[in-house]
């Protein structure tokens, strides 16, 4: 069984959407720049879509918020974002309208992930443990790099990143 192939079980698929409850419930501000929330269009459908991934990494001075797509280039929201950009990213108690994005290559993905392995022990573990990765070393992280893939976003240029109620 190939690293991505495997999915997590009940429980950790139950923690996975927990971010999701808070963000219906108007209260993904509790989240800090942890998680986002983005709406997109579905490339084959064209409705609306909503989706909340972990941020690996929050640049505030950019300001970029870069996420990952962990069932690699298959994971729908990933395929949605190829065809068409994201129309709305909340992050915190920041909301950006039309926000532009860019993909990062796998060396950017590597580097990305290897910093959030040494930012985020605990948190790289049992997401190791999820995709059945007993250690995040050098060679597991070079694989996940090949196999995922990452977006990050940014506030459209034209306009600024819109704070949301408190």
């Amino acid at each position: 069984m190939d690293l991505l192939d495997r999915r997590p079980g009940r429980l950790t698929s139950a923690v996975l959407r927990a971010p999701g409850w808070l963000y219906r419930l108007h209260l993904g501000w509790v989240l800090g720049d942890r998680f986002l929330y983005f709406s997109h269009r579905g490339r084959r459908t064209g409705r609306t879509r909503h989706t909340i991934v972990e941020v690996v990494r929050f640049d505030r001075g950019e300001p970029e918020a870069t996420v990952v797509a962990g069932w690699g280039p298959g994971t729908q929201w990933y395929r949605n974002l190829e065809a068409a950009p994201a129309e709305e990213v909340v992050i915190g108690r920041r909301r950006w309208p039309h926000p532009g994005h860019r993909f990062l290559d796998e060396p950017e993905r590597g580097a990305l992930l290897r910093s959030y392995a040494d930012e985020h022990p605990r948190a790289a573990r049992g997401l190791g443990r999820a995709f059945g990765v007993p250690e995040l070393d050098d060679r597991a992280i070079a694989r996940l790099a090949e196999r995922t893939r990452a977006v990050a976003f940014r506030p459209f240029p034209a306009a600024r990143a819109v704070r949301t109620g408190a």
